[in-house]
């Protein structure tokens, strides 16, 4: 479509645009940061509502609760499949390339500040009782007015399973429901409109603050995770569409869109709607892709899973620190289990980093070292993430014999 096109002609411009002005203007630059915060907040207004109505009518369009809990089952092994392996992989890029060996520390003291701060906030460590007790939601607007998925998602499954039980009672509100659905999506298009506006004010702002420099200073490590998120998007997202006979390169086609808009945002959030359309008209049923689009962002984020384990490891190595691969595996298995509904969060993979180096008596500098790059990192872990859950739709939707692929020919033909 043209206007899909131009969108993302304008968004590229907007990227380019942002890193010049950044660059030659940096005391102009700085004050552009409201307008991707604006953006952010227009986006975030339309999450809420979006997923509790997309995820209920997903769910209840099934009718049948069997079928439902066994699409369920099979979402959440391809999920821990997938997570399982980039932790692996990030362990095994951080112990061949060594990102902390060697690397010239420079911190400043807001740095080491914001670093204190969040060590306080993970005193004691991560609790997975604490994370299980949290996902339960006391109240769905409170849920809904902190943005917090994971509990959406769970009154949303409760409220489907009802919806279900009642029958044919309970069509109006399903019927309410799908209206919803329908006028959000159209609000998303109005809303993405004003991504290149976004994209410009979030970009120069972050150049203008760190600098130019920044993306020299910072290098090695900044090479080092984008090419280990390469390597996942290739042994595994890859050769998971390659087992499942869709084409990979058709995929990023369809959603190359909402990709970059991840990229440039850094944030989940904002290229979360259009991604869930777009699988839709690559193929995907709407029940599918509106079940394990939200949860996958609750619970395949494999893009900040993989960084955080080779986060870990580079601040053990910035150290000076040896870690055994006893307690290395240990450290995997425990950012397995607290990496889970981290999304849409400022910030938020930088906090659970510290909980982990807190709870293994790992120094906190390296924390402070990254949280200059962090939002340059974010970009391409939080783009992983789009990309990996919209495979998981896939595999899924094929798994479930769902996936039409005359729908995916025909829409590829239409937008080369």
């Amino acid at each position: 479509m043209k206007s899909s096109k131009r969108l993302t002609l304008y968004i590229f411009l907007a990227l380019i645009l942002g890193v010049l002005f950044g660059w030659l203007c940096p005391q102009y630059a700085v004050k552009m940061q409201p307008l991707g915060d604006m953006f952010l907040r227009m986006v975030k207004m339309i999450i809420a509502p979006l997923i509790f109505a997309t995820l209920t009518v997903g769910i209840a369009g099934h009718g049948d609760v069997k079928n439902l809990g066994k699409i369920g089952l099979k979402t959440i092994i391809y999920f821990e499949i997938a997570t399982t392996i980039a932790l692996v992989i990030g362990l095994l890029m951080a112990n061949i390339l060594k990102p902390g060996v060697g690397f010239n520390i420079n911190v400043s003291s807001n740095s080491l500040a914001i670093v204190e701060t969040m060590k306080n906030s993970t005193t004691g460590g991560v609790s997975l009782v604490h994370m299980l007790v949290d996902s339960i939601p006391v109240s769905i607007v409170d849920s809904m007015a902190k943005g917090d998925l994971l509990q959406i998602v769970v009154f949303a499954i409760f409220f489907s399973l009802a919806v279900c039980a009642v029958g044919q009672k309970a069509r109006p509100v399903l019927d309410f429901l799908q209206s919803v659905c329908d006028v959000m999506f159209k609000f998303t298009q109005y809303v993405m409109n004003f991504a290149p506006i976004g994209v410009f004010g979030a970009i120069s702002a972050t150049i203008g603050h760190n600098g130019i420099g920044i993306l020299a200073s910072y290098a090695k490590l900044i090479v080092i995770t984008y090419l280990s998120l390469i390597v996942f998007v290739v042994l595994v997202l890859v050769v998971a569409c390659k087992i499942i006979k869709v084409s990979f390169t058709g995929l990023i086609k369809t959603i190359k869109d909402p990709a970059l808009l991840a990229f440039t945002t850094a944030s989940s959030e904002a290229a979360l709607p259009k991604a869930m359309s777009q699988m839709e008209k690559f193929g995907v049923p709407k029940s599918i892709v509106s079940f394990v689009m939200p949860m996958g962002y609750t619970f395949n984020l494999d893009g900040s899973t993989l960084y955080l384990t080779l986060a870990t490891l580079f601040c053990a190595q910035l150290a000076g620190v040896s870690l055994s691969i006893e307690q290395q595996l240990v450290i995997m298995l425990t950012l397995m289990l607290t990496s889970k509904g981290i999304a849409g969060v400022p910030r938020v993979s930088l906090v659970i980093l510290t909980g982990t180096l807190t709870s293994f008596n790992l120094p906190l500098i390296g924390v402070a070292v990254l949280l200059g790059i962090d939002q340059i990192l974010d970009m391409g872990r939080t783009t992983v993430n789009l990309i990996g859950n919209c495979v998981a739709t896939t595999v899924v939707a094929r798994w479930e014999n769902e996936f039409d692929h005359k729908k995916m020919e025909d829409f590829l033909k239409n937008n080369p």
